[in-house]
């Protein structure tokens, strides 16, 4: 974990089903008040309700080169939660 409690994952150059199988397994390990900041160069839209399943939060947008940001938090972490917000 880096100073502002974001954690980084590039997975855009990664073929499936090898991006989900990084995002999940990071999330194992996340620390309280982390983020994970994920780039991605689709919307993983399959990824969502895991995410909601195993009580966690999300938010996408877009990035140059055509791509995706997705943060993704502990839903009940409000640290995280302030940390993504300012990612």
């Amino acid at each position: 974990m880096n100073m502002t409690g974001i954690r980084a994952l590039d997975v855009s150059a990664l073929a499936p089903p090898e991006p989900m199988e990084r995002i999940l397994a990071a999330l194992e390990s996340l620390a309280p008040g982390e983020c994970l900041r994920v780039l991605h160069r689709r919307e993983p839209w399959p990824l969502f309700p895991l995410l909601e399943q195993r009580g966690f939060a999300h938010a996408m947008r877009p990035y140059d080169p055509p791509g995706f940001v997705i943060l993704i938090w502990r839903a009940d972490d409000g640290k995280a939660a302030e940390a993504a917000r300012n990612a």
